[in-house]
């Protein structure tokens, strides 16, 4: 239980209200095809991944923060 509450309080200010800056109020969406949606949902049973969302946010941006860190200019 200390290690949830912990986690709580990482995500909010003093004030225990949420940073704004990390709340999700944008919306994207994206279309899949059927082969491509049961590959995602095959995935997700077989990992027991119960947010899909989640698991898609992250796929999106350790592709962009990779792709940030090859185009990073390097002195040599």
């Amino acid at each position: 239980m200390k290690e949830k509450n912990k986690k709580k309080q990482s995500k909010t200010n003093l004030n225990n209200m949420p940073d704004p800056e990390l709340l999700r109020v944008n919306r994207l969406s994206v279309l899949f095809n059927n082969r491509e949606l049961r590959a995602i949902n095959e995935y997700c049973r077989k990992y027991a991944i119960r947010n899909r969302s989640k698991l898609i946010r992250d796929i999106v941006f350790s592709t962009v923060i990779r792709k940030f860190e090859d185009d990073y200019p390097t002195l040599f």
